[in-house]
């Protein structure tokens, strides 16, 4: 499963490496930088799920490089850190996007339940069904969740979403009108292996179905939807992801 990449930026030594090795014991992938100039640098690189940025560094602060991070990776979700009274700095940030402040030294519990609530609202997650009643009921539950959810009928518009960005979930149904679910699971999977697919019927094909999950789709629901078992599912999959 794909790790999390995290990012945590701060000037102080003894708090990359105890706050890395935190992160990373708890299966995520961990750069620790010490500036923001650095940490710009890093950002240019590779995409970043969450970023600790501490607020006060030499050079330009936690803030400014927030601004420019955000720039260059709008997904990325920045986590504010702090062992100063520096309420200023933190209002700006809160009032510019950031997800969240934490304070040191640092309450581990605290930082695992902020990640594990961050992933949980940053899954992404697509709904590929011909039938807009279909999918439009599973994206409105799963968003009543809290998780983020694009839609697209058929495999197509699918295969040029999956192009443009990684989605951690998808739900295709095996039916669709250009070309099968299967062909299309095929072409997801090249371009993005890591993607986790749950084919949907409401036929009989057995056969398609075997050849789903031989090579490779997660499971597959049966139409009219389980409700309690799709979010049963989901849930197992963001779990399985963070170890």
């Amino acid at each position: 499963m794909a790790k999390t990449n995290i990012l945590v930026v701060d000037d102080l030594q003894s708090i990359r490496l105890t706050l890395g090795a935190i992160l990373e014991d708890a299966g995520h992938n961990v750069v620790t930088v010490e500036d923001g100039y650095q940490a710009i640098e890093a950002a240019k690189k590779i995409h970043f799920d969450v970023i600790f940025m501490d607020i006060k560094m030499p050079g330009i602060n936690g803030v400014q490089t927030f601004r420019e991070v955000k720039r260059l990776d709008p997904e990325a979700a920045v986590i504010m850190m702090t062992a100063y009274s520096v309420e200023d700095l933190v209002k700006e940030a809160i009032e510019e996007g950031a997800y969240a402040v934490v304070y040191k030294p640092f309450d581990i519990a605290v930082i695992i339940a902020t990640i594990e609530e961050l992933l949980h609202e940053r899954t992404l997650i697509l709904v590929v069904d011909d039938q807009f009643s279909d999918r439009e009921t599973l994206k409105e539950i799963m968003e009543d969740k809290g998780y983020r959810v694009a839609t697209a009928r058929d495999g197509a518009e699918t295969i040029g979403m999956v192009k443009s960005r990684h989605y951690d979930i998808i739900f295709l149904d095996v039916r669709l009108p250009d070309m099968n679910g299967i062909e299309t699971f095929e072409k997801v999977k090249e371009i993005d292996p890591e993607v986790t697919v749950i084919m949907m019927t409401g036929y009989s094909e057995e056969d398609l179905l075997k050849r789903a999950v031989s090579e490779g789709a997660y499971t597959c629901i049966h139409k009219p939807f389980d409700m309690k078992k799709v979010m049963s599912l989901v849930e197992d999959v963001v779990e399985a992801r963070r170890k």
